[in-house]
């Protein structure tokens, strides 16, 4: 048991060098913190603006709320470094090396889940903070009637929330990678399984679609998130708790998947 944990550190140890040692993971995350940014102010600002042509005076709200919001759109720049992770290895040919330093296959993909997951999470509450910073810093401003609130606890947890959502939705698409192999296969399952796929549901107007497609992970993110602003234009029917579930439903479907074509099929 101690040597198989052992040899799981070891080859992570050896993705998370890997993963830092590419200029396209600095990018992603470079991308992502300058979209979430941008997205964040935009979306604090319209809100301040609109409360402000009310007429009435402005209450602060938590500037938490857009940088959630904003991660619907930033979370593709994160699927494309998590992608990259186990697609560029295919398209180099560097899967065989990989494979011949850590012949259990199951550990390859366990080594990368847990990299991937650690560096998403962490980077989604580090973008998060700045992205938090930012639109406090814009909407405290008396042009926006300084429409910001920065509670302590409620601010923690907004954060956590988002690295949680992207550290889990970037292992899914490691999982999706595992199987698909290609990066533009990759691309277009994830996208459609967070954005094409539930839009395309909800304006069915069945409700049946639309209970699906709350289920599907974008909508389960944000109601794990507690995000009030959502594509539907109503409140997600269910509690963050079941949100959480269903993103980690996905999460380790993928995974399976991932697991299943890289034991059975040669590199």
């Amino acid at each position: 048991m101690r040597m198989g944990i052992g040899r799981l550190g070891q080859a992570v140890g050896a993705e998370w060098a890997k993963v830092w040692s590419v200029r396209s993971t600095w990018w992603c995350l470079g991308i992502a913190a300058a979209l979430m940014v941008l997205t964040a102010v935009t979306l604090g600002a319209g809100t301040a603006t609109e409360l402000l042509r009310d007429g009435g005076p402005v209450t602060p709200f938590p500037v938490g709320a857009p940088v959630v919001s904003a991660t619907s759109f930033v979370q593709f720049a994160l699927v494309a470094a998590a992608m990259l992770v186990i697609t560029a290895e295919y398209s180099s040919g560097g899967i065989r090396a990989t494979l011949q330093a850590v012949p259990v296959r199951g550990r390859v993909l366990a080594a990368k889940a847990l990299v991937v997951l650690c560096v998403m999470l962490v980077s989604g509450v580090l973008i998060g903070g700045v992205a938090t910073g930012a639109v406090y810093l814009v909407l405290s401003a008396d042009a926006f009637g300084g429409a910001a609130a920065l509670p302590a606890g409620r601010t923690a947890l907004d954060l956590l929330r988002v690295g949680v959502f992207c550290g889990l939705v970037s292992v899914m698409t490691l999982g999706v990678g595992a199987a698909v192999r290609s990066a533009a296969g990759t691309l277009s399952v994830v996208f459609m399984l967070l954005m094409g796929l539930p839009l395309v549901l909800v304006m069915t107007g069945s409700q049946v679609a639309l209970e699906v497609s709350m289920r599907m992970p974008t909508f389960a993110g944000l109601a794990f998130m507690d995000s009030a602003d959502n594509l539907t234009g109503g409140p997600i029917p269910y509690s963050a708790g079941e949100g959480l579930a269903w993103l980690l439903a996905w999460t380790a479907a993928a995974l399976a998947a991932g697991h299943a074509v890289l034991r059975g099929r040669d590199a």
